[in-house]
């Protein structure tokens, strides 16, 4: 027979919480774990940029203009002496170009990029944009900034998208009302003209870029979460905590919340895609990041120009660290949308 306290044991033993659950899950998920990985990475990589142990002076002049990709070392001195102008007792090419005498000077200086911009620099350099500036460091640092305005503010409108869906949900009543009312006026009107008109007002910058998005950006998901609120609100296990003495606040946020997190985080990752893009725009459009910064996003539209020349590598280069980021991201986000799905949670 068993021990009666062993059986009372096991009923009143704490079960391990949603958000360990959901974590024990995600570990399985080798696809998640491993993009999980390179999310840090990029992280890590922020850190490092915002700190200024790399790409610390990415505005330095380094190479010849629009210098393509090479291994430094030898072919950096044949690419030295083939750009040194020849010159003779009776040719003077300063006449005809002005900028010949700095040839010599420009090549000598991309076969000596320091390692505080890049540290793989004294092996490799991805080429330089149209002011010699190395676009592997530029892509570095535009990794920082493009990634904070990405994810700050999904976070903001996600923050905002789900209060907002959490009360018209829960309460219904006027509140949801007024809410639905403030949702319809925000549809109403196009989302990239929204986006012009504040920026317009508020200006450029990259706190100012994140403010518009995060204002704009919140509908989609607060349709979502109200839907789940009012389908969530009226369960048993919501009315059991509201038999027992659970405020309103615990219920919609200790309770269901929890529930519709794996919406949250799906429409999340969807944002943090969509606004990259925006920023993209936004640069391009000259009302986002300021000429003074780089991002993705500047990156971008200085290559579209340098591109028709045949200058492909700043192009290459910036689309190559968003597809990582952005897919990493995206699979990451979908791993947590299944380890915190309460259908597959009860699978188990």
């Amino acid at each position: 027979m068993s021990d009666p306290a062993a059986v009372v044991a096991a009923f009143v033993a704490p079960s391990a919480g949603v958000w360990l659950t959901a974590w024990r899950r995600f570990r399985a998920d080798r696809i998640g774990m491993a993009c999980l990985a390179i999310v840090a990475a990029f992280l890590l990589l922020i850190a490092c940029a915002a700190s200024g142990l790399v790409a610390s002076q990415w505005q330095r002049e380094l190479a010849v203009p629009n210098a393509p990709p090479i291994l430094l070392g030898p072919r950096a001195a044949e690419a030295s002496g083939k750009v040194d102008a020849p010159t003779g007792p009776n040719v003077d090419l300063s006449d005809i170009d002005p900028l010949a005498p700095r040839y010599r000077e420009w090549a000598e200086r991309a076969a000596q990029i320091s390692t505080a911009i890049v540290p793989l620099a004294p092996t490799l350099a991805l080429g330089a944009d149209r002011l010699g500036r190395d676009v592997m460091a530029k892509a570095v640092k535009g990794t920082e900034i493009s990634v904070f305005v990405g994810v700050l503010s999904a976070l903001l409108a996600a923050v905002i998208g789900t209060l907002l869906g959490a009360l018209a949900g829960f309460f219904g009543g006027k509140i949801g009302d007024f809410l639905e009312w403030l949702y319809n006026v925000f549809t109403a009107i196009p989302d990239i003209l929204l986006i012009f008109a504040f920026a317009a007002v508020l200006g450029r910058g990259v706190g100012t870029v994140v403010v518009i998005l995060g204002l704009t950006g919140w509908t989609g998901l607060y349709r979502q979460v109200r839907a789940e609120f009012i389908k969530h609100a009226g369960r048993e296990y919501v009315r059991a905590a509201e038999a027992i003495g659970a405020s309103r606040m615990s219920r919609m946020f200790r309770h269901i919340l929890p529930n519709v997190s794996h919406v949250v985080l799906v429409r999340m990752s969807l944002m943090v895609v969509g606004f990259i893009k925006a920023e993209v725009i936004l640069s391009y459009l000259g009302l986002g990041v300021p000429i003074e910064q780089v991002s993705w996003g500047t990156m971008l539209a200085e290559a579209q120009s340098e591109l028709i020349l045949g200058y492909w590598w700043q192009l290459a280069t910036a689309a190559a660290f968003m597809a990582v980021f952005v897919t990493a991201f995206s699979l990451m986000a979908d791993a947590w949308r299944d380890a915190l799905d309460p259908k597959l949670r009860g699978a188990d």
